[in-house]
């Protein structure tokens, strides 16, 4: 009998590793490609045989989702296994309809088969939906087990965007290493701020050796969750960050819903933003359907040097790229700040260039706010020109990366800080629970 063949839909990421862990050296199995979603130049591209295995002499090649029903008749395909995450439920099952439509069977891997075991204690943080609130937790969780005395290496998954065999596996502790490593706008934005903490980030493709290296070098195992999706390592605390400025998409989207209902510790975020009916429905969802999770709620404090140049002065506000685009987000921290402090913005699309044309027409709800999109040295050559065109007297930058380091443009550039706000101590108790059940 021949192998059974399969398609992984992904967006260079849950794809890789699902693959690593369920098909790599597996006879039966043969992975005809991987398709690209929700990420730009990831499509055209090759799987390396170096990650691939023996099985693949020429690698795997990374083909665009919409050529998915063609792949499906012409390579007889019999498996389409969804790989990637922060989906509305429904456009889940319009993937498994055109799989279904074109003969193959439709998986959606679950935790047990694709989760790692480490020999450390696991803390993950993960959430509903893109732009919930889980960097500012994340580094909030790193200081805390670190003021403790724990050596914490930070996982974060995974963001491969340049060269694949050469990101297997990712080791970063200085901005410098970010450089090294031709880092995006994108990765940079997850690595950045806990670098200026002084913590380690490991990351890259291949996540099994970046386990047993981040292992060696820690007391605990940090992950620290993209989109909303499931950890790739097996959490002893799982805590699952709720956006109540979108409250109810807690049970609406994949895998967000999954992590909703596997949570120890539900964390409500931007409680000093959000109205009181949003909050309490997203305490209604979790008392219906994860009775047993702790919920806590949280904040986040805003801050930016000198507030007051901001009055009556033109901003161009720029905020984290995935949150405003695949994550549904129309503003973030820095509109917020804009708002606060009586500043006039500017509408980024009358000015946007290149590719990000295309990004305001794909995402319809972005009004005058510019994401930081820069999967690409062009892409962030396109977010400068945006920039200088705009009529803007001020960047307000909302976006976690330091764009100064990045972009050139004559304006100068607000840098808008957000951290973590524990309220009631919520996390902190729940930290100091867990470390007294695993000590050093």
């Amino acid at each position: 009998m021949r192998p059974t063949r399969v398609v992984i839909l992904g967006a260079a990421g849950r794809d890789f590793h699902n693959f690593n862990l369920l098909y790599r050296g597996n006879p039966a199995y043969e992975v005809v490609s991987f398709t690209a979603a929700q990420i730009p130049n990831i499509a055209g591209r090759l799987y390396p045989t170096s990650l691939a295995g023996s099985q693949y002499p020429e690698g795997i090649p990374i083909v665009a989702e919409s050529d998915l029903a063609e792949i499906v008749r012409t390579k007889e395909v019999d498996l389409v296994v969804l790989s990637y995450s922060d989906l509305p439920h429904v456009e889940v099952m319009h993937k498994a309809s055109i799989a279904l439509a074109a003969g193959a069977s439709f998986l959606l891997p679950g935790p047990r088969a694709t989760e790692l075991v480490s020999s450390r204690p696991v803390v993950s943080v993960c959430a509903v939906r893109t732009g919930a609130g889980k960097s500012p937790l994340t580094r909030f969780v790193s200081r805390f087990l670190r003021s403790r005395g724990r050596k914490v290496a930070i996982v974060r998954h995974p963001m491969p965007y340049g060269d694949l065999a050469r990101q297997a596996l990712q080791r970063f502790a200085t901005l410098e290493d970010l450089d090294r490593a031709d880092c995006t706008i994108e990765e940079r934005e997850e690595y950045e701020p806990h670098l200026r903490d002084g913590a380690v980030v490991f990351a890259g493709v291949d996540y099994e050796p970046i386990l047993r290296a981040a292992e060696k070098e820690s007391d605990i195992v940090l992950w620290d969750g993209g989109n909303n999706d499931l950890p790739f390592f097996r959490p002893d605390l799982h805590f699952v960050v709720a956006d109540p400025h979108r409250a109810g998409h807690e049970l609406t989207y994949h895998p967000g819903e999954a992590n909703f209902r596997r949570a120890d510790v539900i964390v409500i975020s931007k409680v000093d933003s959000a109205t009181p009916a949003n909050i309490h429905a997203i305490e209604q969802s979790a008392a219906r359907v994860n009775p047993r999770a702790l919920v806590v709620h949280a904040g986040l404090r805003l801050a930016v040097k000198d507030p007051g140049r901001l009055r009556g002065r033109r901003v161009i506000v720029v905020e984290d790229g995935p949150t405003l685009t695949h994550g549904g987000m129309s503003f973030g921290a820095a509109t917020l700040v804009a708002e606060a402090n009586g500043a006039i913005v500017v509408d980024a699309r009358r000015t946007a260039t290149g590719s990000l044309v295309q990004v305001y027409a794909e995402y319809p709800h972005l009004t005058k706010v510019l994401p930081s999109m820069g999967y690409s040295t062009e892409q962030v050559r396109e977010l400068e020109e945006t920039i200088r065109r705009s009529e803007a007297e001020i960047v307000l930058d909302g976006s976690p990366v330091d764009l100064r380091r990045i972009v050139h443009v004559p304006q100068p550039i607000v840098n808008v800080e957000y951290e973590f706000d524990d309220r009631e101590n919520g996390v902190a108790n729940v930290l100091e629970r867990f470390l007294k059940v695993h000590p050093v």
